[in-house]
């Protein structure tokens, strides 16, 4: 199978925040690791991390690859995989350290 093919078939990544308090993604292929500050899921698109205050998983559905958030979210952080935790100063994490 060609890249190209591979690319085509390959679930798309979307992301959906509202008002920093709801985050609705697609494309999710596991839930690494969460609790209130953090959210650590793996990605078609590499692995992301949510940081915020009081985050609450509301849907989890993998068959789907859906994935929706509530609380204050303060940071996204895409890295690649085997790197989550690791502050990669992705384009939302770039903030004083």
């Amino acid at each position: 199978m060609t890249t190209e093919h591979r690319e085509n078939n390959r679930q798309m990544h979307t992301l959906s925040m509202r008002d920093r308090k709801m985050l609705e993604m697609r494309g999710v292929t596991a839930v690494i690791s969460f609790d209130e500050e953090t959210v650590e899921l793996s990605t078609v698109c590499g692995e992301l991390t949510v940081e915020g205050i009081d985050l609450h998983v509301k849907v989890l559905n993998l068959a789907e690859g859906t994935v929706s958030l509530d609380g204050t979210v303060t940071a996204l952080t895409y890295s690649e995989s085997g790197t989550t935790g690791k502050r990669s100063g992705g384009f939302f994490g770039r903030r004083g350290r």
